[in-house]
């Protein structure tokens, strides 16, 4: 642990120097930037029976964790919920569900006079950390102040395992140490509960598995959305890029052109992962020839073949104009990206080689002919082709999908077994 915060003291000037720079860029506020070293917090927050810290990443992470959220608030009437995360657009989104008894801001840095300030100011019963936000100080710092640790949906990909294997001379003591604060931890997989297990975590404080992402139903656009894009968007022949990220447009793309010599009414919604990223993907399209409109901008969406939907919190709409969906994030090492979305709003699927993250969901699609797997522009276009030209067989890849991952689901199921596997807890006896 000395080693870690040397480590994180020495770099700390450039973690300031790169939040500043958001603030300069305009993306954050400078009272974001002190949010993160917990100023403005009220000097006596609001006193409750109990406190739960709820920490998330991202738009993502708290989206799968909604429903876990308002669980909480069901299961404890005097439960208050301090949610924090890493992102702006993560706490507006919070901020827009109104929740009661929930509060949102962004998470403290890992610093242990920042946290220090944070937990006097909050007194938290315990922390349910999301995924595989694992912070070293935080966990630390909770356990010697006797707060429980639990990890739900803890993720560790095959390659995040790779890294830690590598850097065992260096960090090994320190994920030792904060893998050793966990008090709980529902692993997502069974392949990730391993390599949690093979890093130290004691086997007595596994919780029953849980994967967020498949206890999430997107809410449906909004109709007057839906009817204005209609129009532009056949079901049939359009096909979405969802969740992209760097280096998949470029094989997108290409076989997006493909696509058209056999398909040449056959529209393209291009959603990146990440909307920040809306200019570099414009390049993109500029540099493949491809016309195409900006849902940022405001575009006419029948100006151009591509649509680049460049928003947040849109998908769903996206979802539902599409009758194929690309999943991204699995044509490169990220470990794709959920299924379970798309397959809601009854899209045909279509995935690359790299679902570490999802596997148990697209082995059960692999093995019920729910999904297909492409692994270049060339097999993404044919499969593409395919599909348009047979609107039955792409309808029956959807139904199979949505038989396939039915099972999968169980949300209620897993989250009574997760709550009651806390009741020996006695800060947290409430929620059991």
């Amino acid at each position: 642990m000395l080693l870690y915060r040397a480590f994180l003291l020495f770099l700390s000037p450039i973690f300031a120097l790169a939040l500043l720079r958001q603030v300069l860029r305009g993306r954050e506020k400078p009272r974001d930037l002190a949010e993160r070293f917990a100023a403005g917090i009220p000097r006596h927050p609001q006193s409750c029976a109990t406190r739960l810290w709820v920490h998330g990443a991202s738009n993502g992470e708290l989206t799968a964790a909604r429903s876990l959220i308002e669980e909480a608030l069901n299961r404890a009437p005097g439960l208050e919920i301090l949610v924090t995360v890493n992102t702006v657009s993560a706490r507006r989104m919070v901020r827009k569900w109104h929740l009661p008894r929930v509060q949102v801001r962004l998470a403290p840095m890992d610093l242990r006079p920042v946290l220090r300030h944070f937990l006097d100011m909050y007194a938290p019963a315990a922390l349910i950390s999301l995924e595989n936000e694992i912070w070293p100080n935080r966990f630390t710092v909770l356990k010697k102040r006797g707060i429980p640790v639990i990890v739900a949906g803890a993720r560790m990909s095959e390659r995040t395992a790779r890294r830690w294997s590598h850097m065992q001379w260096l960090f090994g003591p320190t994920m030792r140490t904060t893998i050793g604060a966990i008090t709980r931890l529902a692993a997502q997989d069974t392949a990730s509960e391993q390599r949690l297990l093979q890093l130290g975590l004691p086997t007595d404080r596994l919780l029953p598995r849980m994967n967020l992402k498949t206890t999430v139903d997107l809410q449906a656009a909004p109709e007057a959305a839906l009817a204005a894009l209609r129009p532009h968007f056949p079901h049939a022949t359009t096909l979405l890029a969802a969740s992209t990220h760097e280096g998949e447009e470029r094989v997108l793309l290409e076989a997006y052109g493909l696509l058209r010599q056999s398909q040449p009414d056959a529209r393209l919604i291009l959603a990146p992962r990440h909307p920040r990223r809306g200019d570099a993907v414009a390049q993109e399209l500029s540099r493949a020839g491809l016309a195409f409109a900006r849902r940022s901008l405001n575009d006419d969406p029948a100006a151009a073949p591509v649509y680049l939907a460049d928003t947040l919190g849109e998908m769903a709409l996206w979802y539902q104009l599409a009758g194929l969906c690309f999943v991204g994030g699995s044509l490169g090492p990220r470990g794709g990206h959920t299924p379970f979305e798309p397959a809601q709003f009854e899209c045909a699927l279509l995935y690359g080689p790299h679902v570490s993250n999802h596997l148990a969901a697209y082995q059960a699609l692999a093995d019920i002919g729910g999904a297909v797997e492409v692994t270049d522009a060339a097999g993404l276009a044919a499969a593409a082709a395919r599909l348009m030209a047979d609107p039955e067989a792409a309808a029956q890849m959807a139904q199979n999908a949505h038989t396939a991952l039915t099972p999968l689901r169980a949300a209620q199921m897993r989250q009574e077994a997760f709550w009651n596997a806390l009741a020996d807890l006695p800060k947290l006896q409430a929620l059991a």
